[in-house]
């Protein structure tokens, strides 16, 4: 059994009209009352107009199953987003979603990335650890085959955002916090107080040579 990537079993539907494009119209409707147009040769002919159709947005790429039969020929065996059989069934956008035991991964994997040496040590981790559980209750189901053959990856680069993301909104409010501390007298916090003394980075070094030393001395202080 093998699977194929496919729409052909998906309807389409009217593309949704922006704000812009709906604004737009307005004003071209409004404007066009005073304009004199032509008559269309067509009208009679074309009584709906053509609208930009789109594939129904769905929440993971759709495929369909096929296996060979004795005389190795492919035959359809099932599809994603579709209920009941294969000739009287009717397409359905949620049949589809995500398994218990596939939720029970996706929060090892979050509780296991969040142990690691270079996040464990930060007091929001747990929020860390919800975001990227959202991220993936999200995005979990809409990984191509036809475009990778690991999962792993995908997950994993998902949840290094999400971290990175809580991060440096984290870091964003603390610097904030630490301005207002310093507006208003206060002591900012640790992180603030020792920027630039973690590394021994105490100010530029000055080395001056004494005048009464000897020449081999001297030049072996300037090199």
């Amino acid at each position: 059994m093998f699977r194929i990537t496919c729409w052909d079993h998906i309807p389409k539907a009217p593309k949704k009209i922006t704000k812009a494009e709906a604004k737009k119209r307005k004003l071209e409707e409004i404007f066009e009352l005073d304009d004199v147009t032509e008559e269309d040769p067509l009208a009679d002919i074309v009584d709906v107009p053509v609208l930009n159709m789109n594939y129904v947005r769905l929440n993971f790429p759709p495929f369909e199953h096929y296996r060979l039969d004795e005389d190795k020929n492919p035959m359809l065996v099932g599809r994603s987003h579709w209920k009941g059989d294969l000739e009287t069934g009717e397409f359905c956008r949620e049949h589809g979603t995500m398994t218990r035991k596939l939720a029970t991964m996706f929060m090892k994997l979050c509780e296991r990335y969040a142990t690691r040496s270079n996040w464990r040590g930060y007091t929001y981790n747990e929020e860390m650890r919800g975001q990227a559980l959202l991220q993936l209750s999200q995005i979990g189901l809409q990984f191509d085959e036809s475009k990778s053959q690991n999962p792993f990856a995908y997950y994993t680069a998902a949840i290094t955002n999400s971290f990175t993301r809580i991060l440096n909104i984290e870091k964003k409010n603390q610097n904030i916090r630490d301005d207002i501390l310093e507006m208003n007298g206060l002591n900012p916090s640790w992180t603030r107080q020792n920027v630039g003394k973690g590394m021994g980075l105490s100010g530029p070094v000055t080395i001056t040579v004494n005048p009464d030393l000897p020449e081999a001395v001297a030049d072996s202080v300037d090199e």
